[in-house]
């Protein structure tokens, strides 16, 4: 399964008070592994940025005057996330403003349901809160000291790690085979790391219980997937 985490930073809270969007990160994961891909786009809002904004991010008007617009990145970000899922924190802003620009540029809007909120989560997993991503890194022991200022690309990298601690860790991703080898013989021991006996132990089958079980399977019926292992078995 195909996720993006995402992240965006914008010159103020609100897109219909004129606020644009100046910064999009997005990391991928496969099956909640990231896989290294990035998207990571600083875009000119073609607008001045308030003190505010710039306190949180760091990005200037200067910095940022001769990036793109975001109506001609809009592709190339509309060919990153496709349909998959978006996991974001506090997702109707991220999403609001991603709308709002995407609607500007003449394009359609990523479907409200596309995206799942970590916000939400970390509140039903952690009712007393607090809920901040700074925060959750702290209870999860995730090292954010590289965030002396938020960017969207560090966030959203930092979110990955922050989601997989909310779906339950990295315990559903455990395994023990090469996951992308081909499909796995799991009767065979190699599967789990260890040695083949050499010599196998016999049955503990009696001639009777072997004898009752065929005419048990043959009274199933044909279709029945006990005939599979039957004859794997030359039972």
């Amino acid at each position: 399964m195909r996720e993006i985490v995402l992240d965006t930073e914008t010159t103020g809270f609100k897109p219909s008070e004129g606020h644009r969007v100046v910064e999009i990160g997005c990391v991928e994961l496969i099956n909640h592994i990231a896989t290294g891909d990035t998207y990571h786009q600083y875009i000119n809002p073609e607008r001045d940025m308030p003190l505010g904004a710039f306190e949180v991010h760091g990005l200037s008007e200067e910095f940022l005057s001769d990036k793109p617009v975001f109506s001609s990145i809009a592709d190339d970000f509309l060919a990153f996330v496709g349909d998959a899922p978006l996991i974001i924190h506090n997702a109707s802003f991220d999403m609001g403003f991603l709308n709002h620009e995407l609607e500007q540029a003449g394009k359609s809007r990523l479907p409200d349901e596309q995206a799942v909120d970590t916000l939400h989560m970390a509140r039903r997993k952690h009712p007393s809160g607090p809920n901040s991503l700074d925060a959750l890194c702290r209870r999860y022991g995730i090292d954010n000291s590289g965030r002396t200022k938020h960017g969207a690309l560090l966030d959203s990298e930092l979110l990955a790690e922050v989601y997989l601690e909310l779906i339950g860790g990295r315990q559903p991703n455990l395994t023990l085979v090469d996951q992308t080898a081909g499909p796995t013989d799991f009767s065979s021991s190699a599967a789990v790391g260890t040695k083949q006996r050499p010599t196998p132990l016999p049955s503990r089958l009696t001639s009777a219980e072997i004898d009752a079980h065929r005419r048990f399977i043959e009274g199933i019926g044909e279709a029945a997937m006990w005939h599979r292992y039957r004859l794997r078995d030359n039972l």
